[in-house]
């Protein structure tokens, strides 16, 4: 099974999981979770845009990236919401460093694509604001390739690297009426993968709730 599988498999076993705790609140009561008219449950869709920084051998480059969401979500009480989601990001065509090792020598390092699955939990400030926190497991495409003197390539390497996330944000519901509310949301994500490399991620996101 391939990282896109399992992650939409993820999502999918969360949001079955939820189900029957976020049951008994499925039925609006008139508190402040259900007034704004989607109370945060249910399946949501959402596209992202935003900056993207890969950090290897202590260096940095940022790019324009782009990427999209899809996730469950249920309330708790009156102000908390939990859900599962699963995410795809990539900086177009690859975020690239290149750090010099002395003598002529060099190493390219270059990110790809990124697949991810977490848990968000938040609290509602309003009944059409959440300030939320997340944290899960990603997966991104990268490739190393070391140079010699005379441009040579000494090393390469083409793999995907496994490695976990964290994040946080805010999410306001603009268009709560209607079958189909939007939202808009601003959110951090920092990205850690083994063998020292990372991602931080700046994004605001648009997207539709399903009732």
């Amino acid at each position: 099974m391939n990282i896109k599988a399992i992650t939409l498999t993820a999502v999918i076993a969360a949001g079955i999981a939820a189900q029957p705790a976020f049951a008994q609140d499925a039925t609006p009561t008139g508190t402040e979770v259900s007034s704004n008219g989607t109370g945060f449950r249910g399946i949501r869709l959402e596209g992202n845009i935003g900056a993207d920084r890969f950090q290897s051998q202590g260096n940095h480059n940022d790019k324009f990236g782009y990427g999209g969401t899809v996730g469950f979500d249920g309330t708790i009480g009156e102000r908390i919401v939990i859900g599962a989601e699963g995410s795809y990001w990539t900086p177009g065509k690859g975020n690239e460093n290149t750090t010099g090792l002395g003598g002529g020598f060099s190493v390219d390092h270059k990110a790809f694509e990124e697949w991810g699955a977490a848990v968000r939990a938040g609290v509602l400030v309003t009944p059409q604001m959440l300030v939320f926190g997340k944290a899960g497991y990603v997966n991104g495409e990268q490739r190393k390739r070391i140079e010699g003197p005379t441009g040579n390539t000494l090393v390469y390497d083409h793999y995907r690297a496994d490695g976990y996330q964290v994040g946080g944000g805010v999410e306001y519901t603009v268009m709560p009426q209607g079958r189909l509310p939007v939202y808009v949301n601003a959110q951090y994500v920092y990205s850690n993968y083994h063998g020292d490399t990372s991602r931080q991620r700046v994004m605001a996101g648009v997207g539709v709730r399903f009732k």
